[in-house]
Order: C-alpha cells, then structure tokens, then sequence
C-alpha cells in the first residue's frame, strides 16, 4: 500500500509538504504542489482516513441522526446531509432512534464516540443537555426540531404557522368540525402544530374540542382506530388535519369509505396519486438537511465562531382534492 513517505520520496519533499498539499494549504509553492499531484497520481496514493483521524482527532465522517429512516421526510434529510458530505470530500454515519426519548443519548453518545467531524440530528427527546459534552468539541447541528438544554445551530420548519394555514384552509372550504391526527404527542414539531391548529380554529371564532385530537398514528391499525373513534363521536368531523406525513399515509387506506376532507402536512410519495389526491403543507426536507450540512462543513472551517443561529424555512400549500370533500 502506497503511503504518504513514498509520495515525498518520489516528489522529493518531506511528508508534511504531501500532508499539506493533500489539504490544499494555501502556503504551498504551485511548483511543489504539481511536483506532488503528479507523484499522487502515479503512485494511485490514497490517503488512510485512519491517519487522518490520529491526525486531527476526527473521523471525515458526519454523523447524522433520524427517527426513522422509513419516514420519506427523514430519508429526504439524511440524503441531502450525504450529497454535501460527500462533495466536501466526506461520508456519513446514519443512526435511527426511534420514538424512545430516553434511549436517545445512549444511541447518539455510542455514534459520537466514533470521533466524527459534525453531528446532523433530529431528536425525539425534549432535553438534548446530554450533548453538552461535546457541543464545543464538533459542530453539532438540529434539524426539523428545535435542541433543548443545549447550545446548538437549527433548521426548522414554521410548524405552527403551517398547521394554521392548513386548517385555514380546511375552514374556508366551509368544514367547522376538524379533527387533528399526530403521531407522537410530545415532540416540538407535534406541539407547534396542535397550537397552530388551535389557534386557526380560534381565529374563526371556534373552541377546540379535545375529542377531535387524537395520537398515535403511526400504521394501518391505528389509523383505523382513530378513524372508528371519529366517527362514532355524536357529532363526527368533517374534515381532518393530519399532523405529519407517517400519519397521513397511515390514514390514506382508512379514508376511502369515509367522506372526510383532508389537509396533510409533510408530502409524500404518490400523495399526489391517491384517490382523492391529497392537499399538503409542502415542506421541503432536503433543502433542510442540505443547509443543515453545509453549516456543519461552515463551522468546521470557522471554529471560533461561537454564535448559534436558528433558522425557520418557510412552508407552503399545496391544494389537490382531498380538502373539497362534501360537508
């Protein structure tokens, strides 16, 4: 295997001249530079990302971290997250954590510990303060939820804002008994879009009705639960507001014999193709992880920049079908 000495010896420099160039060291002489791209590419060198890490104590790996990779939302993230690692010369390390809050900082400590050069990551815990340790040691970077007990950059969407124009929407189609179906009761994005739901019902002058807010809905059984529980209420809904898109999807083979009108928010796959075709809050999950990446590779190029930035992209509708159901 071709080393770093054989390079020097062939180009005629010592190995902290190939190391320097290697890393594009501005300081380098162009002569020795083409003297020792030219050794590079006869010897076929490649660089031992094990040395590297010795070298500068990091992995040129970025970690990223998900709930579930099953959820085209999260996918769409992590790609985005790979295709910036990867144009600055780098891979990624997925870790999926599931719905279990208290099992999050035993997964993302055991990723971590793997010295990697940043942190992309989408947290189901509400308290982050265990990633304190190492918050001053790699950039560390939040995504679609905002960190608690902890300094970090973010990249959110606007969650409340969305769930209000969603229902907003559902209200101007004349529907006045709106349910709202999430998944996990207890997440920030969850709980930004419950108030935005709320607070769309009260701006038409309406009062929530707790009955019409069900959680769980992660598959077929439970969306057919929820639906059973919706329907046998005395005054059933007429439409509902699916809280994200694992829900919505959950939901789409229990809304064939039912009338209900629908607004999702979080696309997905053949949302567009379902019957009736179905109106979302458009997010836009690899814009999100693309600039969640790309503030990973900005701080490891700036260390010493200490101010943490929180970013709030926009959201959009996107009418199909399903909100024109009959009342």
């Amino acid at each position: 295997m071709t080393t770093m000495r054989d390079v020097a010896a062939l180009a005629g420099v010592s190995a902290k001249t190939v190391s320097r160039v290697f890393n594009n060291d501005e300081h380098v002489l162009p002569e020795t530079r083409a003297r020792v791209e030219l050794a590079m590419r006869e010897l076929s060198y490649v660089p031992n990302a094990v040395a590297t890490t010795f070298r500068n104590g990091r992995a040129p790996v970025v970690g990223v971290v998900v709930p579930d990779l099953l959820d085209p939302f999260f996918a769409a993230v992590a790609e985005a997250v790979n295709l910036v690692a990867v144009e600055h010369g780098m891979s990624t390390m997925v870790t999926t954590i599931g719905e279990d809050g208290e099992q999050e900082g035993k997964l993302v400590g055991r990723l971590l510990s793997q010295s990697l050069s940043g942190l992309v990551i989408a947290p189901v815990a509400t308290d982050n303060s265990y990633l304190s340790r190492w918050s001053d040691r790699l950039p560390i970077v939040f995504v679609d939820r905002a960190p608690g007990g902890v300094s970090a950059d973010a990249f959110l969407e606007d969650d409340e804002g969305g769930a209000r124009m969603g229902v907003a929407h559902l209200l101007e189609h004349g529907h006045e008994r709106i349910a709202f179906v999430a998944d996990i009761s207890d997440v920030p994005t969850g709980r930004s879009r419950l108030r935005g739901y709320r607070a769309a019902l009260a701006d038409h002058g309406l009062d929530h009705d707790e009955a019409y807010e069900i959680f769980g809905v992660v598959d077929r059984a439970s969306a057919a639960d929820a639906v059973a529980r919706l329907t046998a209420l005395p005054e059933p809904p007429t439409a509902i507001f699916s809280s994200n898109a694992r829900s919505s999807m959950a939901l789409v083979p229990e809304l064939r014999d039912h009338a209900f009108a629908v607004v999702g928010f979080g696309d997905f796959p053949m949302a567009d193709m379902v019957t009736p075709a179905m109106t979302v809050i458009d997010q836009d999950p690899a814009l999100l992880g693309d600039h969640a990446a790309r503030r990973v590779f900005e701080r490891l190029e700036h260390p010493k920049r200490r101010f943490r930035r929180r970013t709030v992209l926009g959201v959009r509708l996107i009418e199909r079908e399903s909100c024109a159901a009959a009342r």
